[in-house]
């Protein structure tokens, strides 16, 4: 006898205290992406971006603008921008690396990139190609380019809980980061997680210190990865300290090349059943998210990693009694 169907959507409870509504930052087409070995063909990036506008993202970063030697993944940048046809009213953003990248992106019709800093040397070092100073001066340099264009720009703090050469991060750092990209002029500051080692009470405690320096929490989002399986519980403790932005990633697709033992980013169908089911909107389609995850997972032949859109693409008859 076959089992129930898996429900399509959450029971909507509404928690006191939480935002009505959220935004979902999709990272799955760059961050997502950039460390698989398999290259992923042109067109299959074009129909996943394709396929996330289509289920709701409204905020999605498309690819970066680096060294084909640095991400060989992400070589067909140029390419992938020209074949993304945002929704009225949607993003698509790019990161960039340094003015170089910043130029790329521009002559490839993209209207909003990102930049990215360290909390840390060694991650400045081995990601960044700079130290952490340089990192900082480089971007700042980028985003007074990027908005002298007209160009919004999107400040990224990686290592912000935790570094795997070092171990733990000096909050201060992280602040100092952070104000530095605000005070250049990004209009938002994303809080990374790098290798997934937060708990709620760091992240409460990285976000209050960030919003004591004077970066309003409406200016600040959260990038996590799930490691230790502690995303979805960072992300309730984010929006207790008043974040109402979170990065995900389709099918829990990505993990950083440069820090070992990094898993994941957060799966954005687990993510959305989560703040769905809180009674927070965020714009997605659950079912189409979960189909899309399928149908990537099915393209290149390898499992995804979100719970939900397993549930929601598994058969009845593959349900176990």
């Amino acid at each position: 006898m076959s089992g129930p169907a898996p429900r399509q959507a959450p029971r909507r409870v509404a928690a006191e205290g939480l935002p009505a509504e959220v935004t979902v930052y999709e990272v799955g087409p760059r961050d997502g992406l950039q460390a698989e070995t398999d290259v992923i063909p042109t067109a299959v990036k074009s129909e996943l971006c394709a396929r996330l506008y289509a289920a709701g993202s409204r905020a999605l970063e498309v690819t970066s603008f680096v060294p084909p030697a640095w991400i060989p993944q992400l070589a067909d940048a140029r390419r992938v921008s020209a074949s993304v046809r945002p929704p009225e009213g949607a993003r698509a953003v790019a990161l960039v690396p340094n003015r170089r990248g910043l130029d790329d992106a521009l002559a490839a019709g993209m209207r909003e990139v990102a930049v990215v800093v360290s909390a840390t040397e060694s991650f400045a070092r081995a990601n960044l190609n700079t130290d952490r100073a340089g990192a900082v001066a480089r971007a700042v340099a980028v985003v007074d380019d990027a908005r002298s264009a007209g160009i919004p720009v999107r400040g990224y703090v990686s290592m912000a809980f935790g570094d795997p050469w070092e171990g733990d991060v000096d909050i201060a750092a992280v602040v100092d980061a952070a104000v530095a990209l605000h005070s250049a002029g990004c209009r938002t500051i994303a809080l990374g997680d790098t290798i997934g080692v937060a708990t709620a009470g760091h992240v409460e405690q990285v976000v209050e210190a960030v919003t004591d320096a004077g970066i309003p929490r409406s200016a600040l989002a959260l990038h996590l990865h799930d490691t230790y399986g502690q995303a979805l519980a960072n992300v309730l403790a984010g929006l207790r300290a008043g974040v109402t932005e979170f990065d995900a990633s389709v099918g829990g697709l990505g993990r950083c090349p440069y820090a070992p033992g990094a898993t994941g980013n957060l799966a954005t169908e687990d993510l959305a059943w989560m703040l769905e089911g809180l009674g927070i909107r965020t714009g997605l389609d659950i079912p189409a998210l979960a189909r899309t995850s399928a149908w990537l997972a099915g393209v290149r032949g390898r499992p995804h990693a979100s719970r939900v859109a397993h549930a929601l693409t598994t058969t009845p008859e593959e349900h176990p009694a």
